[in-house]
C-alpha cells in the first residue's frame, strides 16, 4: 500500500534539448502526454513538438540497491510534422495530444501517437544483429559486376551494437473534422477508438481507410449546439462497453451492442448541481477534463477543474466520492478565468490496485488520494525540491489567517506551473509526472526496499 508521503524522487529528467538544468525551453519542448506500457517497463512521453521519447527501466541491478526503477531514454523519433489544410486554410499542429501503448505480442512493440487530427500506429523493434556475405552485393550495399561472381556463399548474421528502430506501420488520416482529444485501445487488440469534440470512430488497427462513427453529437444547426466531447475509453475488460465525458459534466456509458450508433446511452452519470452554488462560472469548472476507468473495471474516474470523482458504474445518480484537489481557488475563479487558467485541462490517474487517485494542480503540485484511509497529500515536482533520493515533503496551501513555517499563500502560487499530465505505473508504486518540459519520475520508498 503506497503511503504517499514516503515518494521518493528517483529520477529527473530534463526533455529540453538545453544542457543547462535551468536552461529556457521553447514551447515545441512542452511535454504534451504521458503514458507507461501494460508493464510498465516503457514510458512514452509525446511533446509539443510532435516528438516521442520512450524511456526504458533498467534491469535489477544485485549490487547496486537503488538501481532498479531508473528509465532511461531508449528512443527519440519524431512522430508528427505540422501541416496545413488547405480547403480550410488552417494550420494543423504538431503537438501529441495522446499516446497509446498496444499490449505486446511479440519481440516488437507497438504504440499509436495523435495530434489534432492524424493517428499513427509505430512500431519499435531492436536489433542486435546485421546480415554479412550476400552474394550479389558489397559490404557497403552496392550491387556487384555479375561477371564478377564466380563462387556462392551462405550469408550470415553477425553481431552489432543494440539499435533501436522505429518505424511507422499505419496511419489513420481523414476521419476527424475537429480537433482529436482522445485515442483509446479495445480490449479485443483488434479494434481502437479516437474522439473528437462531436464524434467518436471507431477503427480497425489493420484498416486505414475507413472507420465507423460510433458517437455523433453535432446537431443540424451549430447554433444548437450546448455540448462538447472531452474525453473517451474503453471498459478494461469488456470489448463493447466504452464512456464519453463531457463539457456539461456528464458521462455516458455506451454499449455497441445495443445499435451500430451509440447516440443513446445505456447510462448517464450526473450528478444534479445545487442550485445555491450556480455561479458565472458553473458550467466551465463542471466540465470533465479526463475519464479513467479503473483496472477492475467497476469504477470511473473524472477530473474537472477543482474535484476529482469516483463514479460506480451501478449508480449513476451522483459519485461514489469526491476529493478537492484545490478548493482554496474557488474564490480565485474570476482571475483564473481572465488569465484562461480556467479552461486547463488536468488528467487523473489510478494507482494499479485502484486503491489510489492521483492528479496534478499548479504551483507544480500534484495530489494523491488514498481511497481507503482517505488520507491526501500534496506534493511537488521540481529541481529545488527533488534531489535523486530526497523524500519529497508534503506541501500545504493556506488561505488566510495563521500560516505555518512551509505554508505557500494561495496568492503566490505560480499558474504558469502546472501539472496537467501524470501516469502511474501499472503494478508498482512508480509515477510519471510531467511539468513543462521536465519529466519527474518518482516512486515509493517502500517499493524500493522490497525491490532493491
Amino acid at each position: 500500500m503506497l503511503n504517499p508521503i514516503q515518494v521518493l524522487c528517483s529520477d529527473i529528467t530534463s526533455l529540453s534539448l538545453e544542457p543547462e538544468p535551468f536552461a529556457s525551453y521553447t514551447e515545441a519542448d512542452i511535454i504534451s502526454t504521458v503514458e507507461f506500457n501494460h508493464t510498465g517497463e516503457l514510458l512514452a512521453t509525446g511533446d509539443k513538438g510532435g516528438r516521442v521519447v520512450i524511456f526504458q527501466r533498467e534491469p535489477e541491478c544485485k549490487t547496486e540497491p537503488y538501481s532498479q526503477g531508473e528509465y532511461n531514454v531508449y528512443s527519440t523519433f519524431q512522430s508528427h510534422e505540422p501541416e496545413f489544410d488547405y480547403l480550410k486554410s488552417l494550420e494543423i499542429e504538431e503537438k501529441i495530444n495522446k499516446i497509446r501503448w498496444l499490449p505486446q505480442q511479440n519481440a516488437a512493440h507497438f504504440l499509436l501517437s495523435t495530434n489534432d487530427k492524424t493517428i499513427k500506429l509505430w512500431k519499435v523493434s531492436e536489433r542486435d544483429k546485421r546480415p554479412e556475405g550476400y552474394n550479389l552485393k558489397d559490404e557497403e550495399g552496392r550491387m556487384k559486376d555479375l561477371s564478377t561472381v564466380t563462387s556462392l556463399q551462405v550469408p550470415v548474421l553477425k553481431p552489432m551494437d543494440l539499435m533501436v528502430e522505429v518505424s511507422p506501420r499505419r496511419v489513420f488520416a481523414n476521419a476527424h473534422t475537429y480537433h482529436v482529444n482522445s485515442i483509446s485501445v479495445n480490449s479485443d487488440h483488434e479494434t481502437y477508438m479516437s474522439a473528437d469534440d462531436l464524434r467518436i470512430n471507431l477503427w480497425h488497427l489493420g484498416i486505414t481507410d475507413r472507420s465507423f462513427n460510433i458517437v455523433d453529437i453535432k446537431p443540424v444547426n451549430m447554433e444548437d449546439l450546448t455540448e462538447v466531447i472531452t474525453a473517451a475509453e474503453f471498459h478494461p475488460h469488456h470489448c463493447n462497453l466504452f464512456v464519453y465525458s463531457s463539457s456539461k459534466g456528464t458521462l455516458r456509458l455506451c454499449d455497441m451492442r445495443e445499435a451500430a450508433l451509440c447516440d443513446k446511452h445505456s447510462k448517464l452519470f450526473e450528478e444534479p448541481e445545487d442550485p445555491s452554488n450556480r455561479s458565472f462560472f458553473s458550467e466551465i469548472i463542471s466540465s470533465v477534463s479526463d475519464v479513467k476507468f479503473s483496472h477492475s473495471g467497476r469504477y470511473l474516474l473524472t477530473r474537472d477543474y477543482l474535484t476529482a470523482k469516483v463514479w460506480d458504474l451501478n449508480m449513476e445518480n451522483k459519485p461514489l466520492e469526491i476529493y478537492q484537489v484545490h478548493d482554496y481557488l474557488r474564490s480565485k475563479l474570476c482571475s483564473l478565468y481572465e488569465n484562461d487558467c480556467i479552461f486547463d485541462k488536468f488528467e487523473c490517474a489510478w494507482n494499479g490496485s485502484d486503491s489510489v487517485i492521483m492528479t496534478g494542480a499548479y504551483n507544480n503540485f500534484f495530489r494523491m488520494f488514498d481511497r481507503n484511509t482517505k488520507r491526501d497529500v500534496t506534493l511537488e515536482a521540481s529541481r529545488e525540491s527533488s534531489k535523486p533520493r530526497a523524500v519529497l515533503k508534503p506541501r500545504r496551501v493556506c488561505q488566510g489567517g495563521k500560516r505555518r513555517k512551509d505554508d505557500i499563500s494561495v496568492d503566490s502560487l505560480d499558474f504558469t506551473k502546472k501539472i496537467l499530465h501524470t501516469a502511474w505505473h501499472p503494478n508498482e508504486n512508480i509515477i510519471a509526472i510531467a511539468a513543462t518540459n521536465n519529466l519527474y519520475i518518482f516512486q515509493d520508498k517502500l517499493n524500493q526496499e522490497m525491490h532493491g
